[in-house]
């Protein structure tokens, strides 16, 4: 043992800031263990917003947390990198060079001491090998691939609307990112419209969302009945729902169905399927599944080394899958923040980590909403039961931001948020 145990969080999201952010208090406050996250990006927001930022009906630096910033106010550290690998016989990761977006090497590949690690790196989008995806598609499994997305969904509306032209939008995956996403960009062109009205002295171009889901229904993991409901809401505001729809391959201009028909797209994203990003094939030869996961014990303690754990979506219980949702992770990082400190501490072993299921709520924009509740029961649809599910969707985002900076600041928040809401646009426009 080091003679203060160096514990490191590699990934700053739901799972890993919230763990970062509760060791911090309980270990690194005291001086018990020096607690550094690592991250590739500099800041966090919660995974399930990420459809808002690519639309850009959520722009607000508030909704964002700054690593530096949390680790300075809750005593840990944070350095921003990827870890290219691990060296377990040396107890030590290698991350890679941080580099400029021109290539420019800011800083050279570097080794980290570590007495634990836990690996928290999320998820990403599964292309499942579909030629063309990786070259003609955009994904949206992190805030800057998100606003990405957004600068390329602002360029290519304003094209069409000089052009006077409509602009085509295909999404693969109808699970909750695809089906949010197709509602939330009906309601940025709904709020964009005004501001080009006014200014432009014309209307907006018209927007065709087509959603395509391979399996019978959009939005499996929910009730049959919450994904009729969502479907024929969709339908409603204009997106074409197309289940039983298998890709076979992607281009420039659109999607390629098995069934030989074309849909064409100017933008194309893919959201089907969840794996583990590819580097954990580089963790030094941790066991993983076929989609990338690191196989864990019951306590998150990878099996084949009681110094390395994994959360949230990055790791799979044999024993016991569980799905690839936030509030898994929220659960797990919250587990692994009682325990860790007495393993470390004392060499108790940390116990089996057991997930208790608070149900599932999908938001679809401004329109409507569903929870889906544990023993089936279902909530949602119609003017007040679709508001109260957006609503209870919009409580789980603010009980994430108190969990990160305390009950005052997270109402602070709150109410900031609330005040901008009067002197910025509702939607991004630049």
């Amino acid at each position: 043992m080091l003679s203060r145990p160096e514990i490191l969080i590699v990934g700053g999201g739901v799972a890993g800031l919230s763990l970062a952010t509760r060791l911090g208090k309980s270990m690194g406050k005291p001086g018990k263990a020096r607690i550094t996250l690592i991250d590739k990006s500099f800041s966090h927001v919660w995974k399930p917003m990420l459809h808002c930022f690519a639309s850009g009906t959520l722009s607000n630096e508030n909704d964002k947390v700054n690593f530096i910033s949390q680790a300075s106010g809750h005593h840990f550290e944070f350095w921003p990198g990827e870890v290219a690998s691990i060296d377990r016989e040396n107890r030590e990761v290698i991350l890679s060079p941080l580099l400029e977006a021109d290539g420019t090497v800011v800083l050279e590949s570097r080794r980290m001491k570590y007495d634990t690690i836990v690996i928290a790196i999320g998820s990403c989008a599964n292309d499942f090998g579909t030629p063309g995806v990786k070259e003609y598609c955009m994904s949206i499994d992190n805030l800057v691939e998100a606003n990405a997305f957004n600068e390329k969904f602002r360029m290519e509306l304003l094209r069409a609307f000089a052009n006077t032209s409509e602009l085509d939008i295909a999404i693969v995956g109808g699970g909750a990112t695809g089906v949010q996403l197709a509602a939330e960009l009906h309601k940025a062109l709904e709020i964009v419209g005004p501001y080009n009205l006014h200014a432009f002295g014309k209307a907006p171009p018209k927007l065709h969302v087509t959603l395509l889901q391979s399996g019978p229904r959009i939005l499996p993991a929910f009730p049959e009945s919450v994904s009729a409901a969502a479907q024929k809401e969709l339908e409603h505001i204009g997106v074409t729902v197309q289940t039983n729809a298998r890709v076979a391959g992607a281009d420039a201009h659109g999607f390629i169905l098995k069934d030989g028909s074309y849909v064409p797209a100017k933008l194309r994203v893919w959201a089907a399927g969840v794996k583990a990003p590819e580097v954990t094939t580089a963790y030094g030869g941790l066991t993983i599944n076929r989609t990338g996961q690191i196989l864990v014990n019951p306590n998150l303690s990878s099996i084949d080394d009681e110094r390395i754990f994994a959360l949230g979506d990055c790791s799979f219980i044999q024993d016991d899958p569980l799905p690839a949702t936030a509030q898994v992770a929220g659960q797990q990082a919250k587990h692994l923040a009682r325990y860790l400190p007495a393993w470390i501490e004392h060499g108790r072993r940390v116990p089996g980590c057991v997930f208790h299921n608070k149900g599932a709520i999908v938001a679809l924009g401004k329109y409507n909403g569903w929870a889906a509740l544990p023993g089936g029961t279902v909530w949602g649809g119609g003017i007040s039961h679709g508001f109260s599910a957006r609503l209870a969707h919009l409580m789980l985002y603010r009980q994430h931001q108190m969990e990160l900076f305390g009950y005052y600041r997270g109402l602070m928040s709150c109410y900031s948020d609330w005040v901008e809401t009067f002197v910025r646009p509702s939607v991004r426009l630049d």
